[in-house]
């Protein structure tokens, strides 16, 4: 692609000493040029999702006249069908090599047609672009694209559309942003360059969540130029002009990639399609080079990411894995509860097989007599396994879920299922006592550094517990305390498996990510996992500074700027956290 005619700074600034309020107009790269090679468009009707049920859409793409069927080409996705004189623009642009060849894929949202003339159609377009989950990704990715891959060009030319995240950019306007927004945000292999034009950034159906989860998750491989007036809409939902400014000084926060041209518009698309070009020159800049993700400033996640160590896969091919343990050595050990089998690491790295028969454990963890426990769900027992592999039953009648073991031999185990949902204390001699009961279902636990407090997971909410523990192992004090964040499809965070770092803060293992919270109960940070899912987590490695993360079928690692505590060692007070 041929280098920028002219250098595209990072705000584009229109006032009324440039143009009248909402009087934009269109430049020659929006307008048809002698010369140049136009493409074509072509139409269809797509109504076949399966997630989205019962829709119907139409469909307009766009085809240059320099596509080449023998290459895969470029993507550039918009939602509510054609806007900001796009084709046109795609001309031009591509004509100048400003941008690589593209082709355009322009869809309005879906209606559930009705069987009476009298009714009113279903209209899915709040439901299908205000969202935050990752549901309008997905169909575009596993199902709209694939569609178009299927059609010829009129002169047959099949369209061969590129995989690769970095050679897709997506767009919209108003809720069609939002949309576009999260489809990259959801799935960044996917899209990684984004338009904005009077963006819904507010909480229609929870879009003003955004800027919050910006600054405090890993950033992703996203370019993304904004659009806004200061004439946009004020209403119930929220104030647009001030989200959208909100939305820049996140990501601007977060050191994304972000151009953006405020004005003096409306809630239209009269600024948007005139500076339409130049955000397309931005956002393919120096492509094919790929988006690079921003990096958090050391002020909570940044000192914990290491740059350049990102997650490495450990194993993968497992029903579900869970039970995450390290020993003494940092040797790290965990289990495939349907399999009824426990791995460990060996000198290579790779899991083999530790234990052949678990009766379904799920939590692991090691004590400080340095027997590894377990909790089998097959057999409602608390396990011992000694140095022989041979095991000793600590506790009967406890369906275990999770479990830990403190420095003083002290074992807390969470119970959760119907009749059931408890907390038990087992003592060293093996006597059993119920701790706390009433959770919806309990799961991951885990001891602060000084051991004082207890932390128990709600996996059926968005809460983890709090408690403090007495002199004879009871818990006192109970309080939900640690606010978690929730997926937009869920009604939970799924929150499971936890651990603590050196500086007392807990790491969280939940459908969102690993969501790191301080010692006041406050989220400061969200990792991602690869594929989207953790079971469990804990430290390992020589110097415990590896986290290794059972994420269902897969299990990776990933080396931290931090160490990680051990509840078989002795307790240690962090440091108090900043309120």
């Amino acid at each position: 692609m041929k280098p920028l005619l002219f250098p595209l700074v990072a705000t584009l600034t229109f006032t009324s000493a440039l143009l009248a309020a909402d009087d934009y107009v269109p430049g020659p790269d929006s307008i048809v040029q002698a010369g140049v090679p136009q493409g074509e468009l072509l139409k269809f009707t797509f109504a076949a999702s399966k997630i989205f049920p019962g829709t119907t859409r139409n469909v307009t793409v766009y085809v240059p006249r320099q596509y080449d069927p023998t290459k895969p080409a470029c993507v550039y996705v918009n939602q509510d069908g054609v806007q900001n004189n796009a084709p046109v623009v795609f001309d031009n642009l591509i004509a100048k090599g400003e941008m690589p060849v593209v082709i355009g894929v322009f869809v309005t949202p879906g209606v559930v047609p009705v069987t009476d003339p009298a009714a009113l159609p279903r209209f899915n377009r709040s439901f299908e672009y205000d969202g935050l989950g990752d549901g309008y990704a997905r169909f575009l990715l596993e199902e709209l694209l694939p569609f178009v891959e299927q059609q010829k060009a009129s002169d047959g030319r099949a369209l061969r559309l590129s995989a690769s995240g970095n050679d897709r950019a997506i767009g919209g306007g108003s809720s069609g942003a939002i949309a576009a927004f999260t489809a990259a945000w959801e799935r960044p292999d996917g899209f990684s360059r984004v338009y904005s034009g009077i963006g819904t950034y507010v909480d229609l159906r929870g879009g003003a969540r955004y800027p919050s989860l910006i600054r405090k998750t890993e950033p992703k491989p996203i370019r993304i130029f904004l659009q806004d007036g200061s004439a946009d809409l004020n209403i119930y939902a929220g104030d647009w002009w001030m989200a959208n400014q909100t939305m820049e000084r996140a990501l601007t926060y977060a050191n994304y990639e972000v151009a953006h041209a405020w004005g003096e518009g409306g809630h239209n698309g009269k600024q948007q399609t005139a500076v339409f070009p130049d955000a397309m020159r931005f956002l393919w800049k120096d492509w094919p080079t790929p988006v690079k993700a921003g990096t958090l400033p050391a002020e909570r996640i940044g000192p914990i990411l290491i740059p350049g160590e990102g997650w490495q896969l450990v194993g993968e091919g497992y029903q579900v894995s869970e039970g995450t343990a390290v020993n003494t050595k940092g040797e790290f050990f965990f289990t495939d509860i349907p399999a009824s089998k426990a791995y460990r690491l060996d000198a290579a790295g790779k899991p083999v097989e530790f234990i052949a028969d678990t009766k379904r454990a799920n939590g692991q963890a090691f004590g400080p007599d340095g027997r590894l426990y377990a909790c089998a769900t097959a057999t409602k027992q608390v396990l011992a396994y000694g140095p022989e592999m041979k095991s000793v039953v600590i506790a009967e009648g406890i369906g275990g879920n999770d479990l830990i073991v403190a420095h003083n031999g002290n074992i807390y185990v969470t119970n959760p299922g119907a009749g059931e949902n408890k907390v038990w204390l087992v003592k060293p001699d093996g006597t059993k006592r119920e701790v706390d009961a009433g959770l919806r279902s309990p799961n991951g636990i885990a001891l602060s550094p000084d051991q004082t407090l207890l932390y128990v997971a709600d996996y059926a909410s968005h809460w983890v517990y709090s408690y403090v523990i007495q002199p004879d192992g009871t818990l006192a004090h109970k309080q939900r305390y640690y606010w978690l964040h929730v997926g937009d499809n869920d009604d939970q965070a799924f929150t499971d498996g936890m651990k603590v770092d050196i500086n007392g803060l807990l790491y969280v293992a939940t459908r969102m990510g690993i969501q790191i919270c301080d010692q006041a109960g406050r989220v400061n940070a969200i990792i991602p996992t690869p594929n989207g899912r953790c079971t469990n987590l804990v430290f390992g490695g020589e110097k415990f500074d590896t986290l290794y993360a059972t994420c269902n079928e897969k299990v990776y690692k990933r080396k931290l700027n931090t160490t990680g505590v051990n509840a078989w060692a002795p307790p240690l007070k962090p440091t108090a956290p900043k309120l």
